[in-house]
């Protein structure tokens, strides 16, 4: 078990500058004097130190410390380390079943006697309420208001929850809704860059279960996306296990030409990572270019990294970062630790001194001045068109097959017109016409530069007498309330009013599918002609069905692009030939008459976006709104569930739990599953359904919702695609959850046999927890996906694996056959990787290979979960 760390000898103190005393303690990196760490990547070293400071020879060994400074021999063998990240990130969806948890925990520590207020996150968790803005109210000054209202009476239940949650636990803040999006809140509020905790200084790092985690790399905080289970895991104090990754090194010269965005160098930045191949990896910018980036283009292109397929973008702190620690209202005193801090221990990149060569696994390099104005789609972020060539693209792929640059319309339709009526005013559609303009996500709201440089573009095309259609939905939904202060600062709110770019709340709007409707008489349109209309939007994602069911066409663009198309109302146009209107004066306006130029943005920038701004907003963080505030909770630290609650729910993780462990032993709610079909009998109409994530606080919904994917494939069914399985032995096609009811009842345990790469998608908590309650106690597989392997041994089920070049098919399982799986019965005999005997009924054997990869998660597995694990620790430790 765990001892005293090995490191200890290390810990030097750090002083204040001009002996004002001193700021505490750290684990020191250079005091190992070993050469190796003046090579690893800036990323690797917070690994490092992690690990360093986290070891305890049990969770944590000293052989993981080596593999980290051994990294540039280590990292290409994917071997596995244990990471636990400073802090947890969590956003409402994932959040809620996180608090659930959280709760259950307390009712079982309170049931087995012991002290149920101990059960609170281990590390400090940041909970931000953001993914329940619906665009149902646009152009309109009233937007906001009216959208958080519809926002509060859909989501009541689950808000108050959250509440209850925020007085209940301790380390743990929620960021009330209305706030703004969570990884903007990330950037400009919650992240340290480095931790004070008890004396110890140590750098921040984050773990969030969100994939755009990733955007407060850009302020120098290791930080990605991972599943429920390991957010959960980490928020109580477990090592994450990861495989040490590969760091592709990416050099920036120059510097970005007059009117090129941060998004069109994210597009491009997209474009070239995922043609060189990062999945799974670290990339990490450097080079002289860095000087003349931004830390708000910075974290652009930091939040698009799981659009171009890498676990991190990492910037590494410079002083550049810290000027933006002094522009977001960070103190000075703080400031200056976290300079301290990261010069001392090696990991502050100083541009003005001679740089030490770094290894990187892989290299490539940009000249920002070969930059271009771009967009990306229609179907996916990294297919990048220069703005240029969007009229000659837009028409191949209105000819070309349908696929991700294809929509196969047959030629004598392509100039078809849909006319139609909007609000007594006649109208008509085109392919290529916008009918969703948006300026939106976090990816472009955080950065000052591209929102202002399309309030001035608005301002221009108003002057010049410009106007937007007015059946185009056009939104404007900030990142946080600094972004509303600076836009009116700058006096240029008003000229996006005009345009209908008013704001419509603060959180993920168009870019996760919160689009809204569009106009009854607009939507008919679309479909009547088969019209493939567009949507333009300053987000991260793009993909088809995502944005909004009659967009097929869905391009990604920098703010102040999503205005000039929203004027041109359309895709189809040559911005350097055509004129994108006609001025009140009768002449043709162009895309150069409107387009501001990089110094007049600057200029504004300069004057409107100040300390204050962000030292007002987030002083009253916290403080909510009225909502809010008069969402009445009960005050009691252990939560009274409601059993007739459709959202959230008690699950059984905890039924019959003892003292001693038990040994080895977000898409929408389809109208005919058993998810709906207990809705439905608990009254709720289908319109109320919300999505499986909405409802991920009700273990019921969500266990019903397992593997209840419509396109699912089961091979009990000879090839038929949808959610169902055939019981054994009465041969009857049940869904899977009715099945699993079916066994639970007749006393059998359920085992799932399946193919390479188990595990895949997303929604990976109840990946692992739903399985666990409908009784499945092991799964087969040729391989696993890696996270959801670790998720599965988190809810104390057995992963195993067939032997190289053998699978069910292989070994003739038809899966009606009924197995014994042959673990050691004493626990302390399991070891990671052994041979484990599968024995059926029909008498085939086989031998597997046991996936538990730890002595830790062996751990897990004896009591039965991590959630298990930890209480019994808990109540152990008082002893």
């Amino acid at each position: 078990m765990a001892t005293e760390n090995p490191f200890s000898s290390i810990l030097r103190t750090l002083e204040k500058p001009a002996g004002g005393g001193e700021f505490g303690k750290y684990y020191s990196l250079p005091a190992l004097n070993d050469p190796r760490i003046d090579k690893l990547p800036y990323s690797v070293r917070i690994l490092l130190e992690s690990a360093i400071r986290n070891c305890d020879e049990f969770q944590v060994k000293k052989h993981d410390v080596e593999k980290i400074i051994d990294w540039e021999n280590t990292s290409p063998k994917q071997v596995e380390i244990p990471f636990k990240p400073a802090r947890v990130l969590l956003q409402d969806f994932t959040g809620v079943p996180a608090v659930v948890d959280l709760a259950c925990m307390r009712d079982a520590m309170n049931k087995l006697g012991g002290d149920s207020n101990k059960i609170n996150p281990l590390v400090p968790v940041d909970l931000v309420i953001d993914h329940s803005v619906q665009v149902d109210v646009a152009r309109s000054e009233n937007a906001v208001q009216a959208n958080m209202e519809l926002e509060f009476q859909r989501n009541k239940e689950r808000f108050s929850f959250l509440k209850w949650g925020s007085n209940a636990f301790n380390n743990m803040l929620v960021v009330p809704p209305g706030s703004g999006i969570v990884h903007q809140v990330n950037l400009e509020y919650l992240g340290r860059v480095v931790f004070n905790t008890h004396g110890v200084l140590y750098p921040d790092s984050v773990v969030g279960t969100d994939s755009h985690t990733t955007m407060i790399d850009g302020l120098g905080v290791a930080g990605w996306g991972v599943g429920g289970i390991e957010a959960e895991a980490a928020m109580l104090g477990q090592p994450m296990s990861m495989v040490l990754p590969g760091v592709v090194g990416f050099k920036l010269l120059g510097k970005l030409r007059d009117g090129v965005t941060a998004t069109d160098l994210v597009l491009t930045v997209t474009q070239m990572l995922r043609k060189h191949g990062v999945v799974g990896k670290f990339v990490e910018f450097y080079g002289e270019g860095m000087s003349e980036l931004p830390l708000a283009d910075r974290a652009t292109i930091a939040n698009m990294s799981p659009e171009y397929g890498a676990t991190m973008g990492f910037f590494p702190v410079d002083h550049v970062t810290l000027q933006y620690l002094r522009l977001t209202g960070r103190s000075d005193e703080t400031v200056s630790m976290i300079e301290s801090y990261l010069r001392a221990n090696k990991m502050f990149v100083d541009y003005s001194e001679p740089q030490v060569e770094r290894v990187y696994s892989s290299y490539l390099e940009l000249n920002l001045e070969d930059v271009e104005s771009c967009v990306s789609g229609p179907k996916r972020p990294h297919d990048r068109v220069p703005l240029k060539e969007m009229k000659a693209d837009w028409v191949a792929c209105l000819n070309n097959k349908v696929g991700f640059k294809g929509f196969a319309v047959p030629v004598e339709s392509q100039n078809k017109v849909a006319d139609f009526t909007f609000h007594a005013t006649p109208a008509h559609l085109r392919h290529g016409d916008v009918v969703i303009a948006a300026i939106t996500s976090c990816t472009n709201t955080s950065n000052p530069s591209v929102m202002l440089g399309a309030a001035l573009v608005a301002k221009k095309a108003c002057e010049l007498g410009l106007q937007v259609k007015p059946w185009i939905k056009t939104s404007l939904a900030p990142g946080s309330g600094v972004v509303t202060k600076y836009l009116q600062r700058s006096g240029l709110q008003k000229y996006l009013n005009q345009l209908g770019f008013h704001i419509v709340g603060y959180g993920c709007t168009t870019c996760i599918g919160n689009s809204g409707d569009i106009d009854e008489a607009v939507a008919s349109a679309i479909t009547e002609n088969d019209i493939v209309a567009a949507a333009v939007l300053s987000g991260n994602r793009n993909f088809e069905g995502r944005v909004h069911p009659l967009t097929r066409a869905n391009y990604l663009a920098s703010p102040p692009l999503v205005v000039a198309y929203a004027l041109a109302g359309t895709v189809n146009i040559d911005f350097d030939t055509e004129p994108i209107g006609i001025g009140k004066d009768g002449t043709n306006i162009f895309f150069r008459d409107i387009w501001p130029s990089s110094e007049e943005i600057a200029n504004v920038v300069q004057s409107s976006v100040l300390p204050d701004m962000f030292k007002e907003t987030y002083n009253a963080i916290t403080q909510g709104n009225p909502m809010w505030n008069n969402l009445s909770v009960p005050s009691g630290t252990l939560y009274a569930w409601d059993p007739t609650s459709t959202y959230i729910h008690e699950p059984p993780y905890f039924k019959n739990m003892t003292m001693s462990p038990s040994g080895s032993n977000a898409g929408s709610i389809h109208k005919d599953s058993p998810a709906a079909r207990y809705l439905i009998e608990r009254g709720v109409d289908r319109r109320d359904f919300n999505s499986y994530g909405s409802r991920r606080g009700n273990d019921e919904v969500m266990a019903r919702g397992t593997f209840a994917n419509i396109r699912i494939v089961n091979k009990f069914l000879n090839g038929e695609v949808g959610p169902k399985t055939i019981h054994i032995p009465s041969g009857e096609k049940l869904s899977v959850f009715d099945a699993a009811e079916r066994y639970k009842s007749e006393g059998h345990d359920m085992i799932i046999l399946a193919g390479a790469e188990y595990g895949s998608g997303s929604s990976r908590d109840w990946a692992a927890k739903g399985p666990m309650l409908l009784g499945v106690k092991a799964v087969i597989a040729k391989s696993f996906e890696r996270i959801h392997r670790s998720n599965l041994v988190g809810m104390g089920i057995i992963p195993l694996c067939f032997k190289p070049g053998e699978d069910a098919d292989s070994l003739g399982l038809t899966g009606r056959e009924r197995y014994t799986i042959d673990l050691p019965s004493n626990v302390n005999e399991i070891r990671p990787g052994q041979d484990v005997t599968v024995v059926t009924d029909t008498g085939k054997t086989f031998v597997s290979i046991l996936r538990f990869d730890t002595e830790v998660e062996i751990a897990y597995f004896n009591h039965g979960g991590i959630l298990q694990y930890v209480i019994r620790n808990l109540i152990n430790a008082k002893h």
